[in-house]
């Protein structure tokens, strides 16, 4: 096996084929991000409803409401994909994002807050938090966290 296979199957071992295709997407959108000119700008917004539609349902339908809570919630965050994902930034980091559980074959999708997130608690806190479904209940609690995330 020539030396390059070699580094590149060691470098991929122990990921999924779906951990890969993320890594994948991620180093394409750093690709986009440092071809695009100096101060030009892109529909983000446009990139991260466009994967979204790209979702089945449930998730679908999850995205859609915690991209409108978000972005409500913290009008100072900014839509970009992260990894495939739609995520939200504040200062260009991630401080949010939403993983669909059909892109890992998860049982159920997630909100996660990444250490950008001021929601430090003590020394114990929850970055992430399953979702099946939206209640009035849950998008109020996760429009408090999302407020104080951003600090």
């Amino acid at each position: 096996m020539p030396d390059k296979t070699r580094q590149k199957a060691a470098a991929t071992a122990g990921f999924t084929e779906d951990e890969r295709a993320a890594m994948q997407e991620r180093a394409a959108e750093l690709k986009r991000e440092a071809r695009r000119p100096r101060g030009a700008k892109t529909d983000e917004t446009a990139e991260v409803l466009a994967k979204i539609a790209e979702m089945s349902e449930p998730d679908r339908d999850l995205a859609t409401r915690l991209h409108a809570l978000i972005l409500a919630s913290a009008p100072v965050l900014s839509p970009r994909l992260w990894y495939g994902m739609p995520a939200y930034t504040k200062n260009g980091k991630v401080v949010c994002f939403f993983q669909s559980g059909q892109k890992f074959k998860a049982r159920y999708a997630t909100l996660g807050f990444s250490d950008a997130a001021a929601l430090d608690d003590g020394t114990l806190w929850p970055t992430a938090f399953a979702l099946t479904e939206l209640t009035a209940e849950h998008e109020t609690r996760l429009s408090e966290l999302v407020k104080r995330a951003v600090g």
